[in-house]
């Protein structure tokens, strides 16, 4: 990989989270998967950059002063005057946690790869970007395939999470259009559920062996309370889940992610990688929100595995 730091592109979103057990409380946090991946990067000590827009309003100033408390570099985070920033309410029952969007029309949604800044993403050490920044628009999936297309020219570790998002589009054209980023990414991020809708198959090594054949040379599929599978061309490993009291698991799978990059950046095989973010990405379920139970490198060591 070059030496650079973790690029991520997409949107960042306002959250009001249902604290438990109440029907009128909302927690204010941040969210957003790429914006998400981004801070958990930056919390295990790597660098971190985003590319993104957001509005020119209080909710904007709010992402962006989140993203430099964090650590993540803003230069390419536009602020825009005629566009608002996102937001989301998360929403908790006996069957999970529910999202509802209030980002149409958002300042990230209006992303259009005129706007990429791509000495950035040449000068990447890995560029990462999501499915859910390709559903928000059609002008932001435009933007989502040149900006995989100049990493890819440029020699850039490119990283992508198939996050499917049935709200933001239908299951026809995101499996389309997912079926066609994949062969883009040298690191893929699916979560097992998300992967059976995408791609007809129901079992996990079916689904990795799938996308192996098509180029991708990591695969950390994220199983839920099943652990995680890892594989590269040559080896595959399951990782057993790391048991906690969760709360919320709002973002575990972009905390996951961030984890996951950085300790790839950082020199772990995709193994050792897989096991230091599958244990962050449990422990960031023990606390409401996205970015707030996000834990620290240290937080990490302490509760991994012996």
């Amino acid at each position: 990989m070059q030496d650079g730091p973790i690029v991520s592109l997409g949107e960042g979103l306002m959250e009001l989270n249902q604290t438990r057990g109440s029907d009128q409380s909302y927690m204010p946090g941040f969210g957003g998967d790429t914006s998400n991946t981004a801070v958990a990067a930056a919390r295990q000590g790597s660098k971190a950059a985003f590319i993104s827009a957001v509005g020119a309003d209080t909710f904007g100033d709010d992402m962006l002063a989140m993203w430099r408390r964090e650590g993540v570099d803003t230069t390419h985070v536009r602020q825009v005057a005629d566009a608002p920033t996102g937001i989301y309410f998360v929403s908790h029952g006996e069957e999970g946690h529910r999202f509802a969007y209030y980002r149409a029309g958002s300042a990230a949604s209006r992303m259009t790869p005129a706007d990429l800044p791509l000495d950035a993403i040449r000068s990447a050490g890995i560029f990462h970007c999501s499915a859910i920044s390709q559903a928000i628009s059609a002008s932001a999936c435009d933007s989502v395939f040149a900006a995989l297309e100049a990493a890819r020219e440029a020699g850039v570790a490119t990283s992508y999470d198939t996050n499917l998002r049935l709200k933001l589009w239908p299951l026809a054209r995101a499996r389309a259009i997912i079926a066609g980023t994949v062969p883009y990414a040298d690191i893929l991020l699916p979560g097992l559920d998300d992967a059976r809708l995408l791609t007809g198959l129901d079992d996990a090594d079916a689904v990795v062996d799938l996308y192996l054949e098509q180029g991708v040379k990591v695969i950390a599929l994220t199983m839920g309370h099943e652990g995680v599978l890892v594989a590269t061309p040559d080896a595959r490993r399951r990782i057993p889940p790391h048991r906690v009291e969760a709360v919320d698991a709002t973002g575990a799978g972009d905390a996951f992610d961030g984890c996951f990059l950085a300790r790839l950046q950082l020199g772990d095989d995709p193994f050792a990688a897989a096991e230091y973010a599958n244990t962050a990405a449990a422990l960031s379920t023990t606390g409401y929100g996205a970015v707030a139970p996000i834990p620290r490198a240290e937080d990490v060591r302490k509760a991994m595995p012996a």
